[in-house]
C-alpha cells in the first residue's frame, strides 16, 4: 500500500469517527435540552412553595450516583462529577431567577 493510500484511508475513517461523534453530541444537546425542560418544570414547583433552590442532600447522592455509573461505563469519575456539578450550578441559578420572577410578579 502507498503512502496516498494509507493517508486516504485514515482520512477516511477519521471522517467515519467524526460523523459518529457529531451524532453523539447532536444527541446529548437534545438529552440536556429535555433534562433542563424538567428542571424548569422543579424550580417552577419548588417557588410555588417557597422551596429553596438548592438540595444538596439530592445532589450529593446525584454525584454519588453518577460517579459510580461512570465507573462502571469506565469514564472517569471526576469528570462525571465535574459535569454534574456544572450542570447543578446552572439548574440552581435557573431556580434561582425562576423564584425571583415569581417574587417580583
Amino acid at each position: 500500500m502507498t503512502k496516498l493510500s494509507a493517508d486516504k484511508q485514515a482520512l477516511q475513517k477519521l471522517t467515519k469517527l467524526r460523523l459518529s461523534i457529531d451524532n453523539i453530541d447532536n444527541a446529548l444537546i437534545h438529552i440536556l435540552a429535555e433534562r433542563f425542560c424538567l428542571t424548569q418544570t422543579v424550580g417552577e414547583l419548588k417557588a410555588a412553595y417557597n422551596l429553596p433552590a438548592a438540595d444538596p442532600k439530592r445532589e450529593s447522592q446525584q454525584i454519588v450516583r453518577l460517579r459510580a455509573m461512570a465507573k462502571s461505563a469506565h469514564l472517569d469519575p471526576d469528570f462525571a462529577e465535574k459535569f454534574l456539578n456544572f450542570i447543578i450550578k446552572e439548574v440552581i441559578q435557573h431556580h434561582q431567577a425562576i423564584a425571583k420572577q415569581k417574587h417580583d410578579t
